[in-house]
């Protein structure tokens, strides 16, 4: 080897990628399970029964850093995993993740706003960090692309939409992607920060595509239109949550725009009404925290209920907690990080 090549190998190889690598089989079994909660604890919360703590539990993960991004290889057992409401106020993840099955998937999601469904093992799903989820995992090999909200919102202005929905290894686009993101994962330990970003950038807006073509969100001018009408009507609810006639006929009238088009644009949502609901479920939630002193149903007076009844059965039906016990664990979690 001449000196030349030897002086471009070295700078090869000093730009290749160096995994954080983490793999419970290090462990002594009764902690292999505790062990990996801690390890993806910063992200997700691990729901374990007491009867699978002390049980052996395989897991591995290899993490790469990309500057802002981050992409991650990992193999499991069956998992239940959980990023709950009062999770969410009290940390800073808010990017979106889209993750790529290569082997298992999701037998069940649910979530706030979500209708709880056992789809068919998916092959790739999307996140956002920012609303609640529960999913129960088989044994898989997921890779996991955590994208920084502001890149993925400029590519989708409304991708939060897009948390909780899946695609199933049923068309040549779902499997062109699996098999992007598997040959990404083959290689990516040996490429430098540069070429994995933008391996990683290509990877994202392939899904990205995928996912609005799925909403009727990208395509013509036809989609365009129902891209533009939705960020509309979004964005109407949102500066108008804390108005007591805030309603669906409401926004239909406001806006002079389609009924018909606007009830379907809002299906994946459960409806228009119950996407006002959510988002003052989720405007409430976030007061909750933020205003320790507050009675809870002064705010929730604030945010168009009309009962503390009415308003707890909502928000226990929506996070599976009453706002009291929200309230309680957010303010411990916060306790524990001071």
């Amino acid at each position: 080897m001449n000196k030349s090549t030897l002086i471009e190998s070295s700078s090869q190889a000093r730009a290749s990628q160096s995994p954080d690598h983490f793999d419970v089989s290090a462990e002594p079994a009764a902690n292999q399970l505790l062990a990996w909660r801690r390890r993806v604890g910063h992200v997700i919360d691990v729901l374990p029964s007491s009867s699978a703590v002390t049980l052996p539990f395989n897991a591995c993960i290899d993490r790469y850093a990309l500057g802002d991004r981050v992409f991650s290889d990992c193999a499991s057992d069956h998992l239940v995993l959980d990023r709950p409401v009062s999770r969410i106020s009290t940390d800073d993840k808010r990017d979106y993740v889209f993750q790529v099955y290569t082997e298992g998937g999701i037998e069940c999601i649910q979530g706030a706003g979500l209708e709880s469904r056992s789809p068919g093992l998916a092959s790739i799903m999307a996140l956002d960090l920012n609303q609640p989820i529960r999913m129960h995992r088989s044994r898989c090999r997921v890779l996991s692309f955590f994208a920084p909200r502001q890149i993925v919102e400029l590519a989708l202005p409304h991708a939060d939409s897009l948390h909780g929905r899946i695609f199933e290894s049923t068309n040549p686009l779902t499997r062109l992607i699996v098999e992007h993101a598997a040959a990404l994962a083959g290689r990516v330990a040996r490429m430098s920060e540069h070429e994995a970003s933008q391996a990683f950038d290509t990877t994202v807006q392939l899904m990205l595509g995928a996912f609005a073509k799925q909403a009727k969100l990208s395509g013509n001018v036809r989609a365009a239109a129902r891209s533009a009408i939705f960020d509309q009507a979004r964005r109407y609810v949102r500066v108008n949550l804390y108005q007591p006639w805030l309603t669906p006929e409401s926004v239909v009238v406001k806006l002079q725009l389609p009924r018909a088009t606007l009830y379907r644009l809002f299906q994946h949502e459960g409806g228009l009404g119950r996407y006002i609901i959510n988002c003052r479920l989720r405007e409430a939630a976030d007061e909750i925290v933020r205003y320790p002193n507050r009675q809870i149903i002064e705010i929730a007076y604030s945010l168009g209920f009309n009962s503390a009844s009415d308003f707890t059965r909502a928000f226990r039906r929506h996070y599976d907690m009453s706002p009291q016990d929200h309230r309680f664990l957010a303010l411990q979690r916060i306790g524990k990080k001071l």
